[in-house]
């Protein structure tokens, strides 16, 4: 494997198992959080074809990430590679599904009531690009491991956000609940900045670069859900849908019980 000149952020068997670990753990708080979801009723199969297509290509992914750091801790690099330019064409995937699944419960007016409609739109669609962007990234540096496998780490950090949410009092959180979410997102990465200086005294510069994008991130969208530009974007997105009945920056009414007599 290349790396960087200086030997004490060269990759080495530490390295290896915390990152697969920290794959692992990911792993465990995505699939807690949507089986949480489903067993309390808040999910159902009943969902429309798109909304599974996105739940598959984006487990599909964490099984990718997950294959990737075994195979990097267990030294199969042959398999590594080829499955790596299997993940790069699923990004794609990725990108497509989940800006089309945000964009139609918008239109349909089925954003979580705990966001602001327009903040969801804006934030879920950056978010995945903000991933895109950080996963491209990985992907160019492959050849230098220490920065693929953190820039990589960041990437995931950004979406194991729904899974995380599906675990905390998001309602309780209204109206910083995807604030909070992204707060609570950011203890993977600074976990890896810890380990790093533990091992090595250092922090490995590839954490800024991540966490610079995720702050941008950040201020983005807070800055365009609260700009005319936003707002313009929503109507643009809901028109003629009911969506356009709901009000931007207005939170949805939350679920109730059905009226009385109704089967």
């Amino acid at each position: 494997m290349t790396t960087t000149t200086d030997e004490s952020l060269v990759p080495d068997q530490r390295d290896d198992r915390f990152f697969l670990g920290a794959a692992i753990a990911m792993g465990v708080v995505l699939v807690a959080g949507f089986s949480v979801q489903l067993a309390m009723g808040r999910s159902s199969f009943s969902a429309p074809l798109i909304v599974h297509a996105h739940a598959v290509v984006f487990m599909g992914w964490l099984g990718i990430y997950l294959l990737q750091n075994f195979f990097a801790a267990t030294g199969r690099s042959a398999l590594h590679r080829r499955l790596g330019w299997i993940g790069a064409g699923w990004i794609l995937a990725m990108l497509v599904l989940g800006c089309a699944v945000t964009v139609e419960m918008a239109r349909r007016g089925e954003t979580p009531f705990f966001f602001r409609p327009l903040q969801f739109l804006v934030f879920d669609n950056l978010s995945l690009l903000t991933f895109v962007g950080l996963t491209v990234a990985a992907i160019v540096l492959r050849r230098q491991t220490d920065w693929h496998r953190r820039l990589h780490f960041c990437a995931m950090a950004i979406i194991i956000g729904p899974g995380l949410g599906r675990l905390l009092p998001m309602p309780l959180l209204a109206p910083w609940a995807w604030e909070a979410t992204f707060v609570v997102s950011l203890i993977f990465p600074l976990i890896g900045m810890f380990a790093d200086y533990r091992r090595s005294g250092r922090v490995h510069p590839a954490w800024g670069g991540g966490l610079a994008a995720m702050f941008g991130m950040l201020l983005v969208v807070e800055a365009v859900t609260y700009s005319p530009v936003g707002e313009a974007l929503y109507h643009a997105v809901v028109a003629g849908s009911p969506g356009a009945a709901v009000a931007p920056l207005d939170f949805p009414p939350p679920p109730g019980p059905p009226p009385a007599g109704a089967s």
